[in-house]
C-alpha cells in the first residue's frame, strides 16, 4: 500500500505575509489576475488590501465579487465568463471557503473545458491539466481550502451539494496572514474554528488516516483547542495560532478524507444554506459519540491534546467520554447553537437529508459503517 501527500508549492505564514503576493506574481511572470471574492469583503475593505498592493506594484487585475456562501453552479459559470472576459492568466482567491472553492472550480474548467457543465466535476473527475494558477488568501481560520485538493459546489436545481476531489485544483501559493482574519466577527471565528477542529478530528479518525497525517491532525487539535476561545474574544495571539492550526489540519485531511460529520453537514448547506462551519459544529460532538467505540485509542490522544492528560491512565471508555466532553465544552464556550432546529432545519426534511448524507463522498471515510436509517436517527436526535 502507498500513501500520497499533496501540498502547496509555496506557503507564507505570519502578519504581513500578503506582501509576498507581489513577489510571487512577478516571479511567475503573470500578466493579469482575476480576484475572486465576495461583495462583503470588498465593502469592509478586506479584499481591497490586496487590490491596493497590486495597484502600488503596477500589476493588472479584474475583480469578480459575486461569490455567495455555499457557492453554486451558476456562480462558477459567471466566474468562468469573468475570467475569460478579463483575459486573465491567474486567480487570486480572497475569502473563506466559498471564494477558495469557486476559484478552484473556475481554474479547473478554464484549463479543462470538457468539464464546463460543472456537475461532471463531482467526485474524482478525470481532469487532464492543472487548474489556472491560484494564489489563495484565506480570511477565515477554518476551511483550509487554501491547502486542500477538495472543493464543494451547490447544485441549486437539485438541492444538493457535491464534493470534488482533484489533485489538479490545489492552489499554487497559500498566504496565511492573520491580519486578513483579525476582523472576523466572533460568531464567524467560532463557527470556522470548530470547522477546523472537525477537520482535524475527522481526519485523525477517518479510515484512510496514517502516521504522517496523524501527526498533522493531533497537532492541529492541540493548537485549535488551546486557541479558539482566545481568538473568539479578539486575542491577537489566539488569532495567529488559529490561522496556523486550521492550515495544519488542512495539510492532513486533504490527503486522507473526512467522515460522517461532513457527510451530514453538506445537505444542511444545500437545503437551508446553513453556514458550513455552524453545521459541522452542531454535529461534531454527537457524531463523535456515535463513532467512539470504533476509534481505538485515538480519542485518548484527542482528550490529551485538548488539555486532559489525566486520561492517559484511565480506561478507554473514560478517555473517549473526556474527548467528547472537551469538544462539547469548547462548542458551548464559543457560542455554537446546540440543536439543528436552532438553525432552521425542518423535521419533515430529515429523511431526504439522511439519504443525501449517506450518498455524500465524505461519509465513506467514517470509521463506523452507517446506514440511511442510522443517519436519520442521528439527525432526529440532534434536532
Amino acid at each position: 500500500m502507498t500513501n500520497r501527500m499533496i501540498l502547496n508549492q509555496t506557503a507564507y505564514f505570519g502578519r504581513g505575509a500578503v506582501s509576498h503576493i507581489i513577489d510571487e506574481a512577478k516571479a511567475h511572470g503573470y500578466k493579469k489576475a482575476l480576484i475572486v471574492t465576495d461583495k462583503e469583503l470588498m465593502r469592509v475593505k478586506i479584499a481591497t488590501r490586496i487590490t491596493a498592493l497590486l495597484d502600488e506594484a503596477g500589476l493588472a487585475f479584474s475583480v469578480f465579487d459575486e461569490v455567495v456562501p455555499n457557492p453554486t453552479i451558476s456562480v462558477v459559470n459567471r466566474g468562468v465568463a469573468a475570467f475569460k472576459a478579463a483575459q486573465a492568466d491567474y486567480l487570486i482567491a480572497i475569502g473563506g471557503g466559498s471564494p477558495q472553492d469557486t476559484s478552484k472550480a473556475i481554474g479547473i474548467i478554464i484549463n479543462n473545458p470538457a468539464f464546463a457543465d460543472v456537475r461532471s466535476l463531482e467526485g474524482v473527475a478525470a481532469t487532464q491539466k492543472p487548474c489556472v494558477p491560484i494564489i489563495a488568501i484565506p480570511t477565515t481560520a477554518g476551511t483550509a481550502a487554501e491547502v486542500t485538493i477538495n472543493y464543494v459546489i451547490t447544485d441549486e436545481e437539485n438541492r444538493r451539494k457535491f464534493v470534488c476531489v482533484d489533485p489538479h485544483d490545489i492552489p499554487l501559493v497559500a498566504i496565511i496572514d492573520p491580519d486578513m482574519m483579525a476582523s472576523m466577527p466572533a460568531s464567524l471565528k467560532a463557527a470556522t474554528g470548530v470547522d477546523a477542529l472537525t477537520h482535524a478530528i475527522e481526519g485523525y479518525t477517518t479510515l484512510a488516516a496514517w502516521e504522517l497525517t496523524d501527526m498533522f491532525h493531533i497537532k492541529a487539535i492541540e493548537i485549535i483547542s488551546r486557541s479558539l476561545r482566545a481568538s473568539v474574544k479578539g486575542d491577537a495571539q489566539g488569532v495567529d495560532d488559529m490561522a496556523l492550526g486550521q492550515y495544519v489540519a488542512g495539510m492532513g485531511f486533504s490527503n486522507v478524507g473526512l467522515g460522517l460529520v461532513h457527510g451530514m453537514a453538506h445537505p444542511l448547506g444545500a437545503f437551508y444554506n446553513t453556514p458550513h462551519g455552524v453545521a459541522n459544529a452542531i454535529l461534531l460532538p454527537h457524531i463523535m459519540e456515535y463513532n467512539a467505540a470504533h476509534t481505538g485509542e485515538k480519542f485518548r490522544a484527542i482528550a490529551v491534546a485538548m488539555g486532559h492528560p489525566e486520561v492517559k491512565d484511565q480506561p478507554i471508555e473514560q478517555a473517549r467520554l473526556a474527548a467528547v466532553n472537551a469538544v462539547k465544552a469548547l462548542c458551548k464556550d464559543v457560542g455554537i447553537p446546540p440543536r439543528l432546529r436552532d438553525v432552521g432545519v425542518k423535521e419533515q426534511d430529515i429523511p431526504a437529508l439522511a439519504q443525501a448524507a449517506f450518498d455524500d463522498v465524505c461519509t465513506g471515510g467514517n470509521p463506523r459503517q452507517t446506514s440511511v436509517a442510522e443517519i436519520k436517527q442521528l439527525y432526529q436526535a440532534i434536532y
